[in-house]
């Protein structure tokens, strides 16, 4: 009784550590809300694997699309349904993010908003500067006008890697970013397509998860109280033999 509740109690913490994250996250462009459950798993040891304890696990995300807010900012890019754009993680490698912030580093260079480089058909895209403007048209081709150029001269200068991975496929990484899950490379996908001018919002249902945390806060409390009880009866079993 006291092994089932307090590994239950230690569950119940890791579950609301996930529940948080999300809520503190309702607000972070692009980010997807992890999802929790928990489910029991035997204790093997010496004898019958009668014992059980609680596992919570993050399985999968909600890949549900957030909302949609509009800047009419030139580097603001929200993927229209389901797609993601790549970029280049810290160790060089692909993954895959949703929240389009881009913005244009001293060399050229396109960002995300964490700094992580923009992919295109052959590597980080790379914009001449100075510029006068920036387009990013629906299929993700970037188009400037160096400063000084005529109001028409528009040139392309890369396209956006777009991918469509199944959603089975993908695992979230500590730096929020999605990969796939045998660290192979997604092909782009033409039926992509992509807005200028606006950001998708986080998908977090804040009151969604308010009430989730309420439920776990209440779930702990009844482990707490099942080992206050195996205490008592364990203090009566003692009892019970200093009387024999």
């Amino acid at each position: 009784m006291l092994y089932i509740a307090s590994s239950g109690a230690s569950q119940d913490l890791l579950a609301t550590a996930i529940r948080s994250n999300n809520l503190a996250n309702a607000q972070t462009t692009g980010f997807k809300a992890q999802m929790e459950q928990a489910r029991a798993m035997p204790a093997y040891g010496e004898g019958l694997p009668t014992r059980v304890f609680a596992m919570t696990e993050s399985p999968s995300n909600d890949y549900e699309g957030g909302a949609m807010i509009q800047t009419e900012r030139d580097l603001d890019i929200a993927v229209q349904g389901s797609g993601w754009f790549a970029v280049s993680d810290a160790q060089g490698q692909e993954a895959y993010t949703r929240a389009g912030s881009l913005h244009l580093d001293q060399n050229g260079l396109l960002n995300d908003a964490d700094g992580n480089a923009v992919l295109g058909a052959t590597g980080p895209i790379q914009l001449p500067i100075p510029l006068s403007s920036i387009s990013i048209a629906n299929d993700g081709t970037v188009s400037v006008r160096p400063l000084g150029a005529p109001a028409n001269a528009l040139e392309e200068v890369g396209q956006i890697k777009l991918v469509k991975p199944a959603n089975r496929d993908l695992e979230r990484g500590l730096d929020g970013l999605f990969r796939r899950k045998d660290g192979v490379p997604e092909d782009a996908d033409i039926s992509v397509q992509v807005r200028s001018g606006m950001v998708e919002n986080s998908n977090v249902n804040p009151i969604s998860e308010m009430v989730g945390l309420i439920e776990l806060q209440r779930h702990y409390e009844m482990q707490v109280k099942l080992m206050k009880k195996a205490e008592e009866l364990d203090s009566r079993g003692n009892m019970l033999l200093r009387i024999l």
